[in-house]
């Protein structure tokens, strides 16, 4: 055995960054189903603010969440570029109003930092991480956290 073979080898990850209320967020691409062109959405009455409605996917009923708004930030604007992310986790969909989606990026896992106030409150906190990217922090997203008991509701 060599000296090489011994080295740990860098676990890369694939990240899909884009943005929302100008903020610039990252989501592991193995989580992203597909990305659409935004659409009108059926509102629901008595739903959360962020759930913009619901869509139908090929015959699957999916909420679809403003991001910013569901993050604490002023509600997207929908634009000619704004699209929809779909997201799945088991056997859940969720899809995520965002402005744009900028870019795929390879990175080293070890290269996100740990979010630094993720364990205030003792509350479960999307933002797992930041990466900076150039002169960007963009915020790394456990979708994981994004699928509550509100966005069941609205499914």
């Amino acid at each position: 055995m060599t000296e090489a073979d011994t080295v740990e080898k860098p676990i890369l990850i694939e990240l899909v960054s884009l943005q929302s209320s100008n903020q610039g967020y990252c989501i592991e691409i193995t989580s992203i189903r597909e990305i659409r062109r935004w659409n009108s959405v059926t509102p629901l009455p008595n739903s959360d603010p962020a759930t913009l409605g619901v869509m139908n996917l090929r015959g699957a009923v999916i909420p679809i969440l403003d991001l910013a708004a569901h993050l604490g930030m002023p509600k997207t604007e929908i634009g000619g570029r704004s699209v929809v992310v779909v997201i799945s986790l088991e056997q859940r969909m969720i899809g995520l109003l965002v402005d744009v989606v900028s870019e795929i990026l390879s990175i080293e896992r070890s290269s996100i930092q740990p979010n630094p106030t993720q364990n205030r409150d003792n509350a479960t906190n999307p933002i797992v991480g930041l990466l900076s990217v150039g002169n960007q922090m963009l915020k790394v997203l456990n979708v994981a956290s994004l699928f509550d008991e509100r966005t069941e509701e609205a499914a």
